[in-house]
C-alpha cells in the first residue's frame, strides 16, 4: 500500500509538470509571449533566477533568450527587457501602453493601491498630476528649491566640520541633509541632525531599503501568497514602513489643526485644500488615507535614493582620488572658494558634470527599475505581451551597454566626455527610468546630487581610512536596488 501511495504521488507530480510544460509551450514563441526557461509548478524559475543578485541573473539569461524573454517569479510570468533598443521602444515609443505599475507585492501590501509610486489607473493619474503641479509651485526645478539645497548644504558642512578630521560614516548625515530638502516642501519643516525622532526615521528608511533588497525581501516579492503568512525577517519591512507612516500621520494631524486655506504652507496643506474642494465628489481620490500615503511616497522617495546615490558617489571618489582631485581643480577654477557652487555653474563644469553622471550610471541604483505593466495586449518585436503582464525594463543593461559605454564595468567619467573635454549627452542615461513612470523628483534629485557633491568637495578633501585599493565598491545587496557597502571616511578641510 505504501509503495502504491508513493507511486501515485510521483505520478501526480509528473502529470502536473507535464501539464505545466504543455501550457508553457502553448504561450511562447513567435506571435506569442517571449520565450524563456521552463518554469516549475509553484516555484517558477527559482532555479534560474537568483534573488541575491536579480539583475545579473536576468542579464545572464539574455545570452540564451535574447533581449526579450519571460521568466516566472513564483507563479507569475514577467517579461524582461534587456538593452537600450527594446527598453526605449517600450517605455518611450509605447509610453502609454507601458504606463501601468507592475506587480510589486511589498509596495502593494504597504500602500494598498494608494499614493503615487504603487498606484494605477485614474487614481494614480490624478494624484501624480496634483503632486507634480504642487511641487512645482513650491519651487521644484526652480531657483527657490536651489536656495533650499544650498542652505541645507551649509548645515551639512557644519556637521562634517564637527568630525574634526576623524573617521565617520556619512550615511545618516547625508540622509538628514537630503531629507530636509523634501521635508521643507512637504512638511514645511526641517529637522536638526541630532533630532532623535528624525534620526530614527532615517534609520527606518535605511532598514527598509536594505530589507527590500535582501534575499528575504526578494523571496517575499516572488512568493507573496506564501510569505505573507509566514514569520521571518521580511515582516520587519512593514514594521519599518508603519513607523514612517505614523510620523506622516502625526504631521497631517498637526497641519489639520493649524490650516489656513488661503495660505497653504506646503504639500500637505495643498492636499487638505484639495480634499475640501472635492468633499462632495463621489469616489474622489483626494482623501485622508491617500494624503498620508502620497506624502509617505514623496518623503521616502525624496530621501533614500538621492542620499544613497551621493553616499555611493563619495565611496567611488575615495576609491579614485585622482578623479576627486580633478573635480576639485575644476571647482577652484570655475567657482573658487568665495561663493558656493550653483546649478548654473554646471554648464562651465563638464568634468564635474561627467563625474556626477558616471556615478549614477556606474552604480545603477535601481537596476530593474520599478516594475511596469502593459495596459492592453501589446505587440513588441515579434512577440505579444498580454494586458496586465508585469514587465521588468532592466535599466542596468542600458546604463552598462557596451555599445554606448566602452568598458561599462569601469568607473570612468570619460563615458560622458567628448574628445575635446566638453560634456557628452547620452540617451542611454536613464537612471530615473523613462516614459510615463519616470521619477517624479528627477529634477530635484539631479540638482541635489550635483550641488551637494560639489559643495562638499569645494570645502573638503575626502580620505579613506584604508588604502583605496582595499575599498570594495560592490553592492552588499542587489535586488530591485543596489545597496552600497558601509564605509568610513575622513574629511580634511581645504
Amino acid at each position: 500500500m505504501e509503495l502504491l501511495g508513493a507511486t501515485s504521488a510521483v505520478l501526480l507530480v509528473c502529470i502536473v509538470c507535464l501539464l505545466s510544460f504543455t501550457a508553457w509551450r502553448k504561450r511562447f514563441g513567435k506571435g506569442k509571449m517571449p520565450p524563456g526557461p521552463i518554469p516549475l509548478p509553484i516555484l517558477g524559475n527559482m532555479l534560474q533566477v537568483k534573488p541575491k543578485d536579480l539583475a545579473k541573473t536576468l542579464q545572464k539569461l539574455t545570452e540564451k533568450y535574447g533581449p526579450m524573454f519571460t521568466v516566472y517569479l513564483g507563479s507569475e510570468p514577467v517579461v524582461v527587457l534587456q538593452g537600450h533598443d527594446v527598453v526605449k521602444e517600450a517605455l518611450i515609443d509605447h509610453a502609454d501602453e507601458f504606463a501601468a505599475r507592475g506587480h510589486m507585492p511589498i509596495g502593494e501590501r504597504a500602500n494598498n493601491g494608494l499614493g503615487i509610486i504603487f498606484s494605477n489607473n485614474e487614481g494614480w493619474l490624478q494624484v501624480r498630476r496634483f503632486a507634480l503641479s504642487t511641487l512645482r509651485n513650491f519651487g521644484m526645478g526652480k531657483r527657490s528649491i536651489e536656495d533650499r539645497i544650498q542652505e541645507e548644504a551649509e548645515c551639512l558642512l557644519e556637521e562634517i566640520t564637527k568630525t574634526k578630521r576623524m573617521p565617520f560614516d556619512p550615511t545618516y548625515m547625508l540622509s538628514c541633509s537630503v531629507s530636509n530638502v523634501i521635508c521643507s516642501v512637504i512638511f514645511g519643516n526641517r529637522y536638526d541632525y541630532k533630532d532623535k525622532k528624525f534620526l530614527a526615521l532615517m534609520n527606518n528608511m535605511n532598514n527598509t531599503f536594505k530589507l527590500m533588497n535582501s534575499y528575504w525581501g526578494q523571496v517575499c516579492s516572488m512568493y507573496p501568497k506564501i510569505m505573507d503568512h509566514l514569520p521571518g525577517p521580511h515582516n520587519k519591512i512593514f514594521t519599518e514602513i508603519d513607523s514612517l507612516k505614523a510620523f506622516v500621520s502625526e504631521e497631517v494631524k498637526t497641519h489639520q489643526a493649524s490650516l489656513d486655506p488661503s495660505s497653504p504652507r506646503d504639500f500637505i496643506d495643498c492636499f487638505l485644500n484639495k480634499m475640501q474642494e472635492e468633499k462632495d465628489r463621489a469616489n474622489s481620490h483626494f482623501h485622508l488615507k491617500n494624503l498620508i500615503t502620497s506624502t509617505f511616497d514623496l518623503f521616502v522617495a525624496g530621501t533614500e535614493t538621492t542620499s544613497t546615490t551621493i553616499r555611493y558617489g563619495l565611496l567611488l571618489l575615495l576609491k579614485h582620488p585622482k578623479i576627486q582631485e580633478k573635480v576639485q581643480e575644476e571647482i577652484d577654477r570655475v567657482v573658487g572658494r568665495s561663493r558656493r557652487p550653483c546649478v548654473a555653474d554646471r554648464m562651465q563644469m563638464p568634468y564635474t558634470d561627467a563625474v556626477v553622471h558616471e556615478i549614477q550610471r556606474f552604480i545603477s541604483l535601481t537596476p530593474l527599475s520599478l516594475p511596469h505593466a502593459v495596459t492592453k495586449d501589446i505587440h513588441l518585436k515579434e512577440y505579444v505581451i498580454p494586458k496586465g503582464t508585469t514587465v521588468f525594463p532592466i535599466l542596468s543593461s542600458v546604463l552598462h551597454d557596451n555599445k554606448e559605454f566602452a568598458n561599462p564595468e569601469e568607473f570612468n567619467p570619460g563615458h560622458f566626455l567628448n574628445e575635446n573635454g566638453t560634456f557628452r549627452k547620452s540617451e542611454f542615461f536613464m537612471p530615473f527610468s523613462a516614459g510615463k513612470r519616470i521619477c517624479v523628483g528627477e529634477g530635484l534629485a539631479r540638482m541635489e546630487i550635483f550641488l551637494l557633491i560639489t559643495i562638499i568637495l569645494q570645502n573638503f578633501t575626502l580620505k579613506p581610512v584604508v588604502d583605496p585599493q582595499e575599498l570594495s565598491i560592490t553592492p552588499i545587496l542587489s535586488g530591485t536596488g543596489n545597496v552600497p557597502p558601509i564605509y568610513q571616511l575622513c574629511a580634511i578641510p581645504r
